[in-house]
């Protein structure tokens, strides 16, 4: 009797040991099969640009070629191309998660977030440049004061004059009022809708896109109130403000985040007309 369970013990053992080989092995195999694909490497050519270093001063690109794995990203292979290769390749990067808006590049001639963008939905060579009509501090990172500066223009936060009774009382939206500015409010002040713009690049002092529609989510946000928002239109509605717009939706096809920036600027067109003939109509 103790032989057989011996015996039986020893089959049982075995048995778990071959399922659990052939279970590591299903796992190596669906490992490999999502690294290795058809496409081993991809090249790339990076824009490079150092003010600061002798013999680095004139603009240039260089080549890498980086291994591909199903699922990698333009920022992956810099990634891996500073890492493997050069460690003084320059550029932001943070999340990864098209949240913060750093990683926005010029890539194969479009404005993209380099998180977001597949490396296998490009041709080849990859090429990856600054932001246009930003000034390049180094390699692929730009200056983006001015941007940041044309947001702040704008006061690009929630100002109310209609505060609730209560001091635990909440300040409620309707839900009509909320998905009118839901998309205006997923702006990551990426600045590719304001690269792209080729009015923003002749006129340094106009607002841009996505400071615009950052004007348009607070503006259209009717818990701010009427004073406010008439605040907000005589910002906009200034020479270099919403009339600068002339409707080329280049803004809104760079956007990362799908954002109808043009269809905004339009609306807000329209309140500062209704604005200003409310104006000359009550003097």
């Amino acid at each position: 009797m103790s032989t057989q369970l011996t015996q039986q013990a020893k089959e049982e053992s075995s048995s778990q040991s071959e399922s659990e080989t052939t279970e590591v092995e299903e796992q190596r195999q669906e490992v490999t099969k999502n690294v290795t694909t058809d496409k081993e490497t991809y090249h790339l050519k990076v824009f490079r640009y150092d003010p600061e270093i002798e013999g680095k001063k004139e603009p240039r690109f260089d080549d890498f070629h980086v291994p591909y794995h199903q699922g990698m990203t333009v920022l992956d292979s810099l990634i891996y191309a500073r890492d493997t290769y050069d460690s003084s390749l320059t550029f932001r990067h943070s999340c990864r998660q098209a949240i913060c808006g750093s990683d926005a590049m010029f890539v194969n001639g479009s404005q993209r977030l380099c998180c977001k963008t597949q490396l296998s939905d490009l041709e080849e060579p990859v090429r990856i440049e600054p932001l246009p009509h930003q000034d390049v501090i180094k390699d692929l990172v730009v200056n983006m004061e001015h941007f940041y500066d044309q947001m702040e223009a704008i006061e690009p936060y929630f100002q109310t004059e209609n505060l609730p009774d209560g001091e635990f009382d909440e300040q409620r939206q309707s839900r009509e009022n909320r998905e009118k500015i839901k998309m205006s409010t997923r702006c990551i002040w990426c600045g590719a809708c304001m690269s792209s713009c080729n009015i923003a690049a002749e006129d340094n002092q106009y607002l841009g896109p996505a400071a615009i529609n950052k004007a348009y989510r607070f503006a259209m946000d009717d818990r701010e109130g009427d004073e406010m928002k008439q605040r907000r239109l005589e910002i906009i509605e200034q020479e270099h403000g919403v009339w600068r717009c002339q409707t080329q939706f280049s803004c809104t096809e760079v956007c990362p985040k799908d954002i109808p920036l043009t269809e905004h600027i339009q609306e807000l067109k329209r309140e500062a007309v209704k604005n200003n003939l409310k104006f000359w109509w009550n003097n």
